[in-house]
């Protein structure tokens, strides 16, 4: 049996889902010569850890223990040491995954997953990387942030996973990287790698209001709490960022021509998030309509994509085919068109849903199985 250990960061929606996944298939994994061995959970402020991380780990109910408190919207912190494991807070908590990096990386083997959405996390991961640790991403910001983090992050390709980084459970990265190695060089991406900008901009398309569809996203859950997170085209960017230094692209996140939905004078720091739902998004939906009906009078859907093209890389509102895989995306599918030499005339299409703490999760599970013949 392959024993991966791993401390899990970040207690969301993903975080949780990937507990439970480890969780419900033991027997699957069983079956398979691997065990999943949880050594450590953490959220923003606590580390829970196995006392001995050498022989112990947190047992299934432990974890499940875990799913509940933070379910219910507590800390880790209000869980009690044990004889099986001990609580630590920060900043003792980041010294503490150190330490078990240390102890574990070079000898039987630590993989750090990073569910979180926190920068924070990118100190920690350039340092276990020194100490031997695989590392598995769902969270966007590490791979997003400078270069030089970048660079260090990456430094052994072998030993990090970042497939949900950029389509949640969609095999982006893999189907990527599968091109690249076969010397086939990749010279055009364009793709709607937002589920919240692809079902707002389809059901705008079916002739509803901008801002009538946003307030709806917003009620099921689909946007952000303020869904100018959504709108400021600074997650997509993110998602753009990782696609275009994977092939080799030398830029950070300001060389990306970003194109919001809403002006500044409509930002966070401006205009209260009630008042942007009340009173700034029906402004814009004057502007929406209209080149929806420019796109519609030249045979075309309006899409919200990244391009990465030559030394380009963009993100915005873009006129796109009806009869492309991008134009007759619809709801809030993830869809990525990829022109190399080998795809020219037609392009590999990568469609599936590209969001969700199920499916997202899920792609972290596999990542971590796919590094398993690094570990003894």
């Amino acid at each position: 049996m392959k024993t991966i250990a791993l401390i899990v960061m970040g207690c969301g929606g993903v975080g949780l889902q990937l507990i439970h996944h480890i969780v419900s298939c033991r027997s699957l994994h069983a079956n398979k010569g691997v065990r999943l061995r949880v050594v450590g959970v953490c959220d923003s402020k606590s580390l829970l850890v196995a006392s001995d991380v050498y022989t112990m780990e947190l047992d299934d109910a432990m974890l499940l223990e875990v799913s509940r408190v933070k379910s219910n919207g507590s800390s880790l912190a209000t869980l009690s040491s044990s004889g099986k494991h001990q609580v630590y807070s920060s900043p003792e908590s980041t010294r503490k995954i150190i330490d078990v990096a240390s102890l574990l990386g070079k000898s039987k083997g630590l993989t750090i997953v990073d569910c979180s959405a926190s920068s924070e996390a990118i100190g920690v991961l350039k340092q276990v990387v020194d100490l031997g640790c695989c590392i598995v991403l769902a969270n966007k910001r590490p791979l997003s942030s400078s270069l030089e983090d970048f660079d260090k992050i990456f430094g052994d390709p072998r030993r990090i996973r970042h497939e949900s980084t950029v389509g949640a459970g969609l095999p982006v990265i893999a189907s990527l990287n599968r091109i690249l190695s076969s010397g086939d060089p990749v010279n055009r991406i364009i793709g709607s790698l937002s589920g919240t900008l692809g079902y707002v901009m389809s059901e705008v398309e079916n002739g509803k209001l901008f801002s009538e569809v946003v307030r709806t996203a917003k009620n099921l859950g689909y946007t952000e709490p303020d869904p100018r997170d959504d709108l400021s085209g600074m997650d997509v960017a993110r998602k753009a960022l990782i696609l275009a230094r994977l092939l080799g692209f030398r830029i950070n996140l300001d060389s990306i021509k970003i194109e919001s939905f809403y002006p500044e004078d409509m930002g966070p720091s401006v205009m209260p998030v009630n008042d942007f739902l009340a009173n700034g998004l029906p402004l814009l939906d004057k502007d929406i309509e209209d080149k929806i009906k420019r796109a519609s009078s030249n045979g075309n859907a309006l899409r919200y994509v990244c391009m990465i093209e030559d030394s380009r890389c963009e993100v915005g509102i873009r006129e796109l085919p009806k009869e492309s895989a991008l134009g007759r995306l619809k709801g809030s599918d993830n869809v990525l068109e990829v022109y190399s030499r080998c795809y020219n005339q037609q392009p590999l299409v990568l469609q599936g849903a590209g969001a969700g703490n199920d499916t997202t999760a899920a792609g972290v599970l596999a990542d971590i199985l796919d590094m398993q013949d690094l570990f003894p």
